[in-house]
């Protein structure tokens, strides 16, 4: 346990991992973690490649506080540099089980590889492609000769042309030629038999060590998920196998158990100090596709350790988990009709129904519209985000409207606050194209992918130092939110983003103007709407 140079008191309750504003106590401590970094060359380097650090404050059976720090994974190949609290399981052990049978399933692989590239396996392959070539093409040849023959007997018994054979010869002829076709195809085949018993023998060779492989890597890891015995504070135990095998994977993913947040309290468990507050940054450059912003706090990630936490966390007075306050209790109605209805929707309010007790705008148009008919919601905001929504209210205004959207003749203006100030190298206008898609560990959260990404183009204008208008051209999932926070977009996450930046008490997302053809009447409709944030009020957009 370090030493924590902070007067503040612990908070009553702990805080959520997967939901929280990181306490002063916790801001604390990351300040001496990262003073600790900068100080130590030896794995600066591998730290500034991009790394999740976290602090979890701490109280010792005397009362006196401090805090524990942990890093996930590896750092500079290592998992127990002193500062650091140790890894649950060190499997990096040179002479320990884990490391002997990866050895030997790396020794298989190098078999393998060997023998998929041995010459004569290749040989064979070649000579057995070639065989098979052969084959198509004298058999090609040979139905060619007979389909002539054949037209020729057929010419001779219409007395097209002359007849220079018998009918007992041609039907000689005939049957010769069908059993020559098929003594051919035998040759042939027998030939190709042989090539693919000599290939088949070695690719079983091959085969055989592949399935040996697997079956090794399998064992092997179900038995280091087994090594990972995750404590809670009730003093209860249960391996990573146990607590997964409910999960929609039924497994565990790679890397379950390694991250910071289950390290620092399995070592607080074990050594009898009781956790007062949690929090985990990201130092250095994000990982390729991933928007993580060097020095900002972040919750556990999802994928591995919301499983792992559930577990871990039982036994301790946890808060709630942080959740987004609405500014109003419910839309604000702008425009309706008979067939449609604009409405403003409030930050922390879903589009549609979800988690239990949480209302909707597909909620709010059913009881003010008892008679409209389904399915009502056209397009979406993200819970965080406020501003326009078109509702419609009949299924033709509905089949209309969605029409506009899937071809891109809705537009959209959000106004969002940034968190900081555009980059100075950052264009004051112009277009981010950056592909998305989800991640599948950490959902909700979406990774930026050229490859398997989905297109995602938004336009950007400046307004102010912080304050941006953003015209989104498609609409993925946490576009807008992604395109700001990425290096390679704005480069400053919106304000008050929990997943790409830092919360605070609501996003600066607003959906500011919307037009739209009216379903009905056909007239081109333009709606805008003041983004009522926290504290004051910000101008339309012109």
């Amino acid at each position: 346990m370090h030493l924590l140079h902070c007067d503040t008191p612990p908070p009553p309750r702990m805080n959520d991992p997967m939901g929280y504003v990181a306490h002063p106590l916790s801001i604390a401590a990351a300040e001496e973690v990262q003073r600790h970094i900068l100080a130590h060359e030896e794995w600066l380097e591998d730290a500034n490649q991009g790394k999740m650090f976290g602090v979890l404050v701490v109280e010792d059976e005397k009362g006196n506080l401090g805090f524990l720090a942990a890093y996930s994974g590896l750092l500079a190949n290592r998992n127990d540099w002193d500062y650091f609290v140790p890894a649950v399981f060190d499997f990096q052990q040179p002479d320990g089980h884990f490391k002997r049978e990866e050895a030997e399933i790396t020794s298989i692989n190098k078999r393998v590889a060997l023998l998929e590239q041995s010459p004569l396996l290749l040989k064979q392959r070649t000579l057995l492609q070639q065989a098979k070539a052969a084959m198509d093409e004298d058999m090609k040849r040979w139905k060619v000769q007979a389909a002539t023959a054949k037209q020729r007997r057929d010419a001779m018994r219409s007395g097209s042309i002359p007849c220079t054979i018998t009918d007992e010869e041609m039907l000689r002829e005939s049957q010769w030629m069908k059993a020559e076709t098929k003594r051919l195809r035998q040759r042939h085949e027998h030939d190709i038999a042989i090539l693919q018993e000599k290939v088949g023998a070695m690719e079983a060779e091959i085969g055989k060590l592949r399935l040996l492989r697997h079956q090794k890597s399998d064992v092997l890891q179900k038995w280091l998920f087994d090594q990972f015995r995750m404590l809670n504070a009730l003093g209860e135990e249960r391996t990573l196998t146990d607590i997964f095998k409910d999960t929609t994977a039924g497994v565990p993913p790679s890397g379950a158990g390694e991250c910071c947040a289950p390290k620092l309290l399995q070592y607080a468990y074990k050594h009898h100090l009781r956790p007062r507050c949690i929090a985990e940054f990201w130092w250095g450059k994000p990982l390729e596709g991933e928007v993580r912003q060097h020095l900002h706090f972040y919750p556990a990630c999802r994928g591995k350790c919301l499983p792992i936490l559930q577990h871990m966390l039982l036994g301790l007075d946890v808060e709630e988990p942080l959740q987004p306050t609405p500014m109003e209790a419910s839309p604000t109605i702008v425009f309706e009709d008979e067939d449609i209805l604009v409405a403003e929707k409030p930050s922390g309010m879903l589009s549609v129904p979800g988690k239990a007790g949480t209302a909707s705008v597909y909620d709010f148009v059913k009881h003010h519209c008892p008679q409209a008919e389904g399915p009502l919601i056209v397009h979406r905001l993200d819970m965080d985000t406020s501003g326009l929504m078109v509702v419609a209210k009949t299924k033709q205004a509905h089949q209309r409207l969605q029409a506009q959207f899937k071809h891109h003749a809705v537009e959209k203006t959000y106004v969002a606050r940034l968190q900081s100030p555009l980059p100075e190298e950052k264009p004051h206008r112009g277009t981010i194209n950056l592909p998305l898609r989800p991640d599948p560990t950490d959902r909700p959260r979406q990774l930026v992918d050229p490859t398997h990404g989905k297109p995602a183009i938004t336009h950007y204008e400046m307004t102010g130092p912080d304050t941006v208008l953003l015209h989104p051209k498609t609409g993925r999932t946490h576009q807008l939110r992604v395109h700001c926070a990425h290096p390679q977009g704005l480069g400053t996450p919106i304000k008050g983003d929990p997943l790409y930046g830092t919360a605070a008490d609501r996003l600066h997302l607003h959906a500011a103007i919307l037009t739209f053809e009216h379903p009905m009447t056909k007239k081109r409709l333009t709606f805008e709407s003041k983004p009522d944030w926290s504290k004051g009020q910000e101008s339309p957009p012109q």
